[in-house]
């Protein structure tokens, strides 16, 4: 794979700070190019031996910065493929600073970009994209299950599934041209019946892998959970509770989510977001409410999975305008079960709640009762979401368009009588099938995957 790097290319060594933030006991500048060399000779010599640590004096000669540790990894054993110099310093905002500044004055040095060292190891095929693209959901990751798939697509899981497809691909293409452009050569009989049976395998395959309902995206990104009820119900009390934080107001009078809240929980290792929505009356209240109703309305309708909050002390009365928009697999929870002193005396009083398919629970969102339930549920419904059991999925959106146009692609090879059209929908497939992995120069597609890293990454 070939291409520029940043706004000068490869043509500049760049540095950034690559540990996190500050104040902190080490930090960590990465150096790379090719004058990479060069910045240790100016700053800590002599180059110390490749890929071991040398205490040593940081900084120009006229002033002492740190003593720190200098590494020094030359080309092409480095993290981006280029020599490479890392100085450990102590994490103190005037050090480090002094030390960028210091670096920023030798020459052909410049500040890195976002994601520009790791976009240099892609160019140098130290990674493809799928592993690029880990790096930054490892540096993101909340939960331990984002950790996890991050670090699994980091060892080139998603990388060693498309370039095993793309492989029997591109077999597949150079068996069908050999048939075609060798007619009269004494090829092995069968030759398309085979390259069809290949490509009808691989369809499987790829349908198979699409066929995750977004799990492996949901893991990534997170399971969006969104509340409704009616005004009053406890909707922003319960969201507190669960978020174990004053996130929402919280107030008798009704109607004080006007607007979406939104908060993040990390439910058994599942990273969830919350809404909390708008009250839904019947009156639609004044222009402002209406709005928010509007709002609660258009994010249920996005949401992965809906928490029904009704008042307790109404029930088995369900709001109409709540009725209206409740669905069959809708977590139902009657809250203020502290209110209900037959629930207190007797559980059992109020077992039976009306007739709704999904999970019905009782919690009280003032004494946190029932609240263990209802995470216990959250986490079940979320995990299901996001199937945790399955193996590694499309984790962008990125991913499953350019599967979908390889499926498409391969759906319409098989599907023609004509061997050079399917010739040449299998190396239209290829190509789609190439855009995930990197191994194909689009400018765009790395601007794409890399404007959202950090710098020093």
């Amino acid at each position: 794979m070939t291409g520029k790097s940043g706004r000068d290319g490869a043509s500049h060594t760049i540095f950034a700070v690559s540990s996190g933030a500050m104040p902190s006991g080490v930090a960590v500048v990465r150096v790379s190019g090719r004058s990479a060399r060069r910045a240790i000779a100016a700053l800590a010599p002599p180059v110390p031996e490749p890929r071991r640590a040398a205490l040593r004096r940081i900084g120009p000669a006229s002033d002492a910065i740190d003593r720190g540790l200098v590494l020094w990894f030359p080309a092409p054993g480095s993290a981006t493929g280029e020599d490479v110099a890392e100085f450990h310093v102590h994490g103190g905002r005037a050090v480090v600073g002094a030390l960028v500044d210091a670096l920023g004055g030798v020459a052909d040095l410049r500040p890195a970009e976002p994601g520009e060292f790791t976009r240099r190891a892609v160019l140098n095929g130290r990674m493809d994209l799928t592993e690029a693209e880990a790096v930054a959901d490892m540096v993101a990751a909340e939960t331990a299950l984002q950790r996890r798939q991050a670090l699994r697509q980091m060892g080139g899981a998603l990388r060693e599934r498309y370039d095993g497809w793309r492989a029997r691909l591109v077999a597949a293409l150079a068996h069908l041209e050999a048939d075609l452009d060798f007619p009269d050569e004494d090829l092995p009989p069968g030759i398309a019946a085979g390259v069809a049976f290949e490509v009808a395998a691989l369809v499987d395959e790829i349908a198979s892998h699409l066929d995750d309902g977004g799990a492996a995206e949901r893991l990534r990104s997170g399971v969006a959970v969104a509340i409704l009820g009616p005004p009053n119900a406890g909707k922003s009390s319960l969201l507190n509770r669960l978020a174990r934080r004053p996130a929402a107001i919280v107030s008798h009078i009704a109607g004080t989510t006007r607007d979406v809240v939104e908060v993040h929980l990390d439910l058994a290792g599942l990273a969830v977001a919350l809404w909390d929505t708008a009250g839904l009356r019947e009156d639609g209240g004044d222009e402002i409410e209406a709005e928010g109703m509007r709002r609660s309305l258009e994010r249920a309708g996005s949401a992965d999975l809906r928490l029904v909050v009704l008042d307790g002390a109404g029930w088995p009365e369900v709001p109409a305008a709540t009725a209206a928009v409740m669905a069959a697999a809708d977590v139902v929870v009657w809250n203020k079960a502290d209110l209900r002193a037959d629930l207190r005396a007797d559980p059992g009083a109020v077992a039976d709640p009306p007739a709704m398919e999904g999970p019905v629970l009782w919690v009280s969102a003032l004494t946190g009762a029932g609240l263990p339930e209802l995470e216990a549920v959250l986490a079940e419904r979320a995990g299901g979401l996001a199937a945790l059991a399955a193996g590694l999925g499309p984790t962008r959106t990125r991913h499953r368009s350019a599967l979908e146009d390889t499926r498409a692609a391969l759906t319409r090879a098989l599907a023609t009588a004509e061997a050079e059209l399917a010739a040449e929908d299998l190396r239209v497939a290829a190509t789609a099938l190439g855009r995930i992995t990197g191994r194909i120069d689009v400018e765009e597609l790395l601007d794409a995957v890399f404007a959202e890293f950090c710098i020093g990454k």
